[in-house]
This record gives structure tokens, sequence and C-alpha cells, in this order.
């Protein structure tokens, strides 16, 4: 680990006529040269990660490569829209053994890439995969909403919008209602994607937005959308081998144990302090530094309530919290109690504004709501637009970006009445 703890001085407050204060620096990725830079004991671990990551890019390629010079079709079957993921979670046991639920279950195994991992915003009750067809069809248009990707080489394996971990939780599910030889094409396809996630993890214990690596702020460690969270329950889910994951192998079980305690461990080590005293996260933090790092060209360096809200929530179910687990969450409790706002209202997109959509407007008496970025410095809510600047005001973003991101919620409140629970049954305890 390279670093304990990620540390960063409190700023002198912003006046209050600043709007813009600045421009969002994308994350850096990892690469040679970055790793040359790392304490001599570190560079063969994090060398050999990148060497795998490389390796198995080109083993997707060349995959896709061959379907395609033997004949197979180079465009999707069929549309594949973002919207429902097609693998509900939540059915009775006996629906898993249903024509439905296993055509959804081979989907997902026809898609799964060569490295084991999944793309992302695939309706997977639709079409499986044609010979050729790309392992990840589906990307993110920058402009807002998905585009149909038939060549380019974008999320071909990610962790992004809850996927992989959503395919492997459905597969547990489907293989639990056919016991027997009917279910081993989705038990073995539910290994290699263990398999996958576990070559994924950084030497450090964190994992990239995608993998194999695809460069950019993809490479950070990413907390975002709950990335990071959905992984390392998951490993801890595979490790207990209960219910749907009876079937695990004890050593593959063996290993998610030990991956889910070192994500546990870079979970701790990033949280950011402020003047020597921890608070929150941010959406990524730099795979090797673990400092905080932005993102996409609107999400900023900032703590984030979102995120940290989520971690906070996972860090309270584990089963034998240690001592600095405990200390971790006191504390990012303490601050979202901090940045909590009040007296405001983020209207509905045209509920009160019409055609000028979403605003911050005055609500005496409304709240707790909680802004989703903090200027570290500062504690201030802060906003990003798609052009990289930085605001204090979110009424001055696009209206693209006012509509299109979650900038205020209280999402926060249901970590803090689980904190209530957690905290008073530990004081219980100590009687």
């Amino acid at each position: 680990m390279l670093s304990a703890a990620v540390t960063l001085a409190l700023g002198v407050a912003l006046p209050a006529t600043a709007t813009v204060i600045g421009t969002m620096t994308p994350a850096q990725p990892v690469t040679e040269a970055r790793l040359a830079a790392l304490p001599e004991a570190e560079r063969a671990a994090w060398r050999a990660y990148l060497e795998r990551s490389r390796m198995l890019m080109e083993r997707d390629k060349a995959a896709l490569a061959a379907e395609r010079a033997a004949g197979g079709t180079t465009s999707g079957a069929a549309a594949h829209l973002k919207g429902e993921s097609g693998m509900p979670l939540d059915r009775p046991a006996a629906w898993y053994a249903s024509p439905q639920a296993r055509h959804v279950a081979d989907n997902i195994v026809s898609f799964q890439t060569p490295a084991g991992g999944w793309g992302k915003n695939v309706d997977r009750s639709g079409p499986l995969r044609q010979r050729g067809e790309h392992y990840a069809p589906v990307d993110d248009d920058p402009r807002g909403g998905v585009v149909t990707r038939t060549d380019g080489w974008s999320y071909v394996g990610t962790i992004d919008n809850d996927a992989t971990t959503t395919e492997l939780r459905f597969l547990a599910r489907v293989q639990a209602a056919l016991p027997g030889a009917a279910g081993e094409p989705y038990r073995a396809a539910f290994a290699k994607g263990v398999g996958y996630l576990l070559s994924a993890q950084y030497p450090n214990g964190g994992f990239p937005q995608v993998y194999p690596l695809q460069g950019g702020y993809h490479d950070a460690i990413t907390f975002n959308d709950n990335a990071l969270v959905q992984v390392t329950e998951l490993l801890d889910t595979v490790a207990q081998r209960q219910g749907d994951y009876a079937f695990v192998p004890a050593d593959l079980a063996q290993r998610a144990g030990v991956a889910h305690e070192r994500a546990i461990g870079v979970i701790l080590a990033s949280q950011i302090r402020v003047n020597g005293v921890p608070t929150g996260w941010c959406q990524q933090h730099d795979a090797l530094t673990l400092a905080p790092v932005g993102a996409r060209n609107f999400e900023p360096v900032a703590l984030s309530s979102s995120e940290t809200s989520r971690l906070l929530t996972m860090l309270m179910r584990l089963r034998r919290p240690a001592p600095g687990v405990v200390a971790a969450v006191d504390a990012g409790i303490a601050w979202l109690k901090r940045v909590a706002v009040y007296d405001v209202e983020y209207t509905k997109n045209g509920a009160k504004n019409g055609a000028d959509g979403r605003h911050l407007v005055p609500k005496p008496g409304n709240g707790p709501l909680w802004a989703r970025m903090y200027d570290i410095g500062t504690m201030q809510p802060i906003f990003g637009d798609r052009d990289r600047t930085i605001h204090t005001d979110v009424n001055e973003l696009t209206r693209e970006r006012r509509d299109g991101y979650g900038w205020y919620g209280n999402g926060p409140a249901t970590a803090l009445a689980a904190y209530a629970k957690w905290s008073a049954a530990r004081t219980a305890a100590v009687r």
C-alpha cells in the first residue's frame, strides 16, 4: 500500500461571489512511466499486473477478430438498449429454472468475454450473442444516452453500472435452481467471472472501472456509482459459500475472502483526511497514490456524499468490524452530518421551472439534503459542467447537466439511520 491515508489541508473560503472556481483535471492512467516512480519493492507486482492486463486485452481482441475472419457478424443481432438489465434478482427461487430465466442466463454466458467479464447497459433478455458480434455493443454517448457500438474497444469488461456483478449474481441464482448437469454451464461461467474479478484487483486491493485496463480515468479505483462496493460485497458473499453460493469451490471461496479483506483495506486507506481528520471519499481515487481524482468532465475532485454513504453502509454490515473500520464509520458519519444542507429544494425537471429545467430554490424547513460533491478544502458544494468548469452555483450549469445528474439528494439519510442502530448495538454489546 503506497499510502496509509490521503491527507489534504483546509483552504481559504471562497468569496461569496465566486461561481466558477476552476476546471476539472482528468485522472492519470496506470502506465509504465508511473510504475517506475513507485518504491522498488512495489514495482514487480504492478508491472506483472499491467502485463497481465495487456495480455488479456490482446486475447479478447484476437478472439473477436478470429470470429469475424471466419465470417462472423460485425453488427449486433438486435438493439441493446440502456434501461432494465433483464436480470431480476428478487424473483421466487423456482422462477430461475424457467425458460425465461435460462434464456437470460444463456445470454449472459454468450456475452462473457474471454477474459471473463461483461460489458454494461445490455438487456440480457435479448438475443444471444452471435459469432463475431462485439462483446460490449453498448457504450455511453458523451452527449447523453447510449450508442450501439460494433467496432472500437470500450468498456469490454467493466464493473460500471452494476455490470459483471449482476451477471454473476444472476448466474448463481439460476444454477441453484438447476442442480446437476443442467446448471454446469452457468457454474462454469460464474467461476470464470469470479476469476476475472480476482485478476482485475490491483496489488493494493482496489479495482479499476474497466478491465483489462482501458486507460484514462477508467484506471482509477472506482467508488463512483458504488462499483467497488458491489464487487466487495459479492466477494464476501462468494467467500461465505452459503445459499445460492454453496457450490463455490473451497479454493475459489478462499481467494475471494482474501480479495474482500484487501478491498476493505484500500477503502480504509483512501478515506480523505482534512487537517488530520478523516471525512469521506471521492468518487474515484488514483490507482497508485490513492489521492482523490476526477473522472468525466463534470466530475471533479471532490468529497462525494453518495459514494461515502454507500461505503459507510457496507462497512457497517461487516460481521466483525475491526477498530479501524469503526473509526472510519464514526468519522464518515460525522462528516455527513456536518455537510447536510437545509432550507432548500432541488426542483424536479419542469415541475416548477417549466422549460428552464431543474434549479436549487429556497424552501424553509426542508432538509436535510446533501450535495453530490463537496470541495475538499472549503466543504462547500461544487458542481461540474461538460466543459470541465467547476461551479459553486448549480443553477449556472447548462440545463443538460442540471437535469441530467443527481446534484442533490437525501440518500445519505439512510446511512445516518443505519448508523443510529449500528452504534446502539455496539454500545449494548460493550455493556
